[in-house]
């Protein structure tokens, strides 16, 4: 069975009413035909036929093609059929494909030609009777076949309108996704730095009671600072979560004003680790380093920053060495190297800095490689691209 000839259920009060009122224009047209005496003798054959018509109307809100064919058929033998078999060519143009509808039309014809030999109307000429026939089969074809397809053009932008809306609503939860991903990254970039120096220093003061009141006052006052650092690079999380990624990774200065990192930046990194006591050996070869482009810098900040604040947690109390490398029109390389330290760590991470780290070296068009290599020491290198 092909698959057209299957619809939508119907309204439950369409079938009777249709066929009620198929019933009122069939007894209508038989009571007509015998007044004329045109269809003498032939009364209980116009009865069954308009019977059996009216059975078969309730199967065109289901089947209208296997409804309408047997009805053109019928209008060969009897009138009684006419009314249904024109319904039926009009809702086989309205539910179906317009080659079906034309072939259930043509079969109309037929069937109303051959009914128009033997059973002719008193007063209308056979051929005018044809033309009649024609012009109102093709009018039921013309309609049916423009109402289906602008159902079908309704039934088109319906489902254009809920694949948008669909796509709209995944477009959202991505850009919810990335933008928790986005202030996550930023959170661990800035304060994981920042709060592991503060960790450090209050370790110092938790772990060296005897130290001389003016060392503890300087310790407090570094703490005291480092928190409000935290606090204003906070604000400058804020700033960057009010604006697009890509306006964040271009570099330009963030929303409240503030400026970028700088060259003068990654060294002022390395001094702050020396700092808190460790031992930081930092190597910088940049040639014209006043052409590094700012975003470039601002990821090579972050390189260092997680670099560093990973030797902080897991390399306690152990040498690190910081290479920065690089001129226009080759990669700038920045390499993190130092000895896993076996004294316990005062901070714990999360596991996920790297993970977002890798993602702002990507984006950035540059590659980052972590590894421990055979002596026993973590690498951290990072490649960002350097235009010429």
């Amino acid at each position: 069975m092909e698959c057209d000839e299957m619809t939508a259920r119907p309204p439950r009060w369409m079938p009777p009413a249709a066929v009620a009122a198929i019933a009122v224009f069939t007894t209508a047209t038989i009571v007509g035909r015998h007044t004329n005496s045109d269809g003498a003798g032939l009364l209980a054959l116009d009865i069954a036929i308009g019977v059996l018509c009216c059975g078969l109307t309730l199967l065109l809100f289901t089947r209208p093609a296997t409804g309408a064919l047997p009805m053109a058929l019928l209008a060969a033998a009897s009138p009684a059929a006419t009314t249904a078999a024109t319904l039926g060519t009009l809702m086989t143009a309205r539910r179906r494909p317009f080659r079906t509808a034309a072939a259930i039309a043509l079969a109309g014809i037929a069937g109303h030609a051959v009914q128009g030999l033997w059973r002719p109307i008193t007063g209308l000429g056979y051929w005018w009777y044809v033309v009649l026939v024609v012009a109102v089969h093709a009018a039921l074809l013309a309609f049916g076949a423009m109402a289906h397809a602008r159902q079908a053009l309704l039934d088109s932008l319906r489902e254009r309108a809920q694949r948008a809306e669909a796509e709209q609503e995944r477009r959202v939860a991505e850009a919810r996704a990335m933008e928790r991903n986005l202030m996550a990254r930023e959170m661990h970039d800035v304060l994981a730095h920042r709060l592991s120096l503060l960790a450090t220093y209050a370790g110092a003061l938790e772990y060296r009671p005897e130290s001389s009141p003016e060392q503890i006052a300087r310790a407090a006052g570094v703490v005291r600072e480092g928190v409000h650092q935290a606090l204003d690079e906070l604000r400058d999380v804020i700033g960057v979560l009010r604006r697009s990624e890509i306006d964040h990774l271009s570099g330009e200065s963030l929303s409240d004003g503030r400026p970028q990192p700088t060259v003068n930046d990654l060294a002022r990194l390395v001094e702050e680790s020396r700092g808190a006591g460790h031992v930081i050996r930092y190597n910088a070869t940049l040639r014209r380093a006043e052409l590094l482009p700012s975003a470039t810098v601002r990821t090579a900040y972050r390189v260092m920053q997680e670099g560093l604040t990973n030797a902080r947690r897991h390399a306690a109390g152990e040498p690190v060495t910081v290479n920065l490398q690089g001129e226009p029109g080759a990669d700038l390389v920045i390499s993190i190297v130092n000895h896993r330290s076996r004294l316990p760590t005062a901070t714990v991470g999360s596991g996920m800095g790297l993970v977002g780290l890798t993602e702002r070296v990507n984006l950035a068009g540059g590659q980052l490689d972590h590894r421990t290599d055979p002596e026993g020491r973590w690498c951290l290198e990072a490649s960002l691209p350097w235009p010429s």
